[in-house]
């Protein structure tokens, strides 16, 4: 057994692009992402406990579901059927990041449970275990689970590293719209996209916005035909001071701008604040790995 109490962070999950690439037999889609990580996100606390418990607290934490579907339960479960610890732990989710919304919430918290029990229990699993562990709960936990930089294509389960990424000043905008993935697929109509690896990183910022306006969100059109106030949000990020890009993430409903610096990223985050005060509002850095 290791430590007696762990804090694992839930990073959210942004697509700095997103295609769809191709319709499977199995009903899903094949994808190529190139995904990144914030600085903001969720909590999950774990410790020993003679049964295991779950509470929830935070600012979505009255939105989320506690039921056994819940993917951090999930996660307790799978880890503790391949590794034979008993599942008796102590949970608290702190719930920061809104529900249904693009960014990888629910697949980050199972990410970041597993990281915490491996630490917790003192198990040792190769990255291998892990990543299988982790894609039975979900096609975006492997990638949470990590939580670094990477390409993520087949429906997931293709992760590839990247190098070279700068940092991102950016602010994440949620029009306090829940938008059930399945939904997005199911108006989502199959064009003609191919990968959009970048075959020569650059290594600063507007090099790379460069390079990402001539990729696209392939679910923008499906989502915003559900949910208009997506557009709004693109729109008015677009309108802000200092916005290189402005993209839907996932199958939304957050949407993020990129700024030249972390000043431009606050400064539009309270403007747009101050227009909406009930959207969900949240500068950030995008983690890069350049050196």
């Amino acid at each position: 057994m290791g430590a007696t109490k762990i804090i694992s962070f839930a990073p959210a999950k942004i697509n700095l692009y997103l295609h769809v690439i191709g319709h499977r037999d199995d009903g899903f889609h094949e994808l190529d992402s190139l995904v990144v990580f914030a600085d903001v996100g969720d909590r999950v606390q774990v410790e020993p406990a003679e049964n295991t418990t779950f509470n929830v607290v935070g600012p979505f934490a009255s939105e989320l579901e506690r039921s056994e579907g819940n993917l951090v339960l999930q996660a307790v479960n799978a880890l503790s059927t391949h590794t034979e610890y008993a599942a008796n732990v102590a949970l608290k989710l702190e719930k920061n990041l809104p529900i249904a919304s693009g960014i990888g919430g629910g697949s980050a918290d199972a990410g970041a449970t597993i990281n915490a029990l491996t630490e917790l229990w003192g198990v040792h699993l190769d990255k291998r275990e892990l990543f299988d562990v982790a894609f039975g709960l979900g096609a975006d936990v492997p990638v949470c689970l990590f939580g670094k930089p990477a390409y993520m294509s087949g429906v997931g389960e293709i992760l590839e590293p990247i190098q070279n990424l700068p940092s991102l000043p950016a602010i994440l905008v949620n029009p306090n719209v829940s938008l059930p993935t399945l939904s997005v697929f199911d108006r989502f109509v199959l064009g003609n996209s191919k990968s959009g690896h970048i075959s020569c990183m650059p290594n600063d910022i507007e090099g790379l916005v460069s390079v990402l306006e001539t990729r696209r969100n392939d679910l923008y059109d499906a989502a915003v035909d559900i949910a208009p106030e997506i557009g709004d949000v693109v729109s008015l990020l677009k309108a802000t001071s200092g916005c290189l890009l402005a993209r839907m993430s996932g199958s939304g409903a957050t949407c993020f701008g990129i700024y030249a610096s972390e000043v431009d990223a606050r400064l539009a985050a309270s403007v747009i604040y101050d227009i909406q005060p009930n959207w969900w509002v949240a500068p950030t850095i995008l983690q890069g790995n350049a050196e």
